[in-house]
């Protein structure tokens, strides 16, 4: 407080020895901002600057304004990398399967049969990425993540069957533990946090090895937690600490953007939550997503 008043004096004292307007924003201690205006007090006959004359503007809308149009860029900017990322995924899908059905032995329909179903969930996924970019909400240049009661089963089976090339071609096998089934949350955000945390598990695996992936879900101190673990080749300690920056990626020969972790790090921390890597090289990963249990009465 002495600080403070102290400041005020001398922003009086400079307006006085200067005859220069001085403004400036400033904040109560019940959080309320103001522009103070500091203006000379000036003898006209004389010319002599005698005192100062001091305004207060409430600036506490425009002040929630900038900040609501800042929390907007913010979450357009993580919108366009997720879409971004969306429209990827099922493309390395389409990619992947027409890659095996390529090597498939001639007669082998039923092998076919499931290819081509992958195809079309592929193609689906994409069309409903674009779909969403067409909505109306979008006309009025603003996007409204909805929350809504999950449940996180199914939403890990859309992630699986995104990916059903990757899991088929590594032989990977998920295995769950679901405590806690439902979670309110946005759809797309929930999505895309499994999914980037499951195919980094399939794709940081050691040559050879299947990838064994387990995913649990319990309620721990106010949090849903839901944890991914696997046997992959698992992170240093020295890139733990970047592990979260966007482009960085653990392994520069694995096909990546390196967006992906920062996605989830990002969704998660703006959601108010948090996350967590227990890891070491060779020895695998776990990831441990912590969500808010707010307006979770159904639990």
């Amino acid at each position: 407080m002495y600080r403070l008043f102290t400041s005020k004096i001398d922003n009086i004292k400079t307006v006085i020895a200067t005859g220069k307007i001085l403004e400036k924003e400033i904040q109560t201690t019940d959080m309320r901002w103001f522009q103070m205006n500091v203006l000379p007090y000036v003898i006209r006959k004389e010319n002599i600057t005698n005192g100062v004359i001091i305004t207060f503007v409430d600036i506490n809308s425009r002040i929630r304004d900038l900040n609501e149009q800042e929390k907007m860029l913010a979450e357009h900017e993580l919108l366009l990398d997720t879409i971004a990322h969306d429209i990827k995924n099922p493309l390395l899908a389409l990619s992947l399967s027409v890659q095996m059905m390529k090597n498939l032995p001639a007669r082998s329909l039923e092998e076919l049969s499931r290819l081509t179903e992958n195809l079309e969930k592929s193609i689906d996924n994409m069309k409903g990425v674009v779909d969403s970019m067409l909505d109306s909400r979008w006309q009025k240049q603003r996007y409204h993540a909805r929350e809504e009661l999950l449940d996180i089963g199914s939403v890990l089976e859309d992630v699986r069957l995104t990916i059903a090339p990757q899991i088929i071609e590594s032989d990977a096998e998920i295995t769950t533990d679901f405590k806690i089934s439902e979670i309110t949350f946005v759809r797309r955000k929930l999505r895309s946090i499994l999914y980037n945390l499951l195919n980094n598990a399939i794709k940081y695996t050691s040559n050879g090895v299947k990838p064994t992936i387990k995913i649990t879900t319990e309620k721990i101190d106010g949090y849903i937690l839901i944890s991914v673990s696997d046997n992959g080749i698992g992170i240093s300690e020295e890139a733990i600490q970047h592990i979260f920056s966007k482009f960085q990626r653990i392994k520069t020969n694995v096909e990546g953007s390196g967006v992906g972790l920062y996605l989830v790090h990002t969704i998660v921390t703006t959601s108010g939550g948090k996350i967590k890597i227990d890891s070491s090289e060779g020895k695998g990963t776990v990831f441990q997503v912590f969500l808010t249990l707010h307006n979770q009465d159904k639990l």
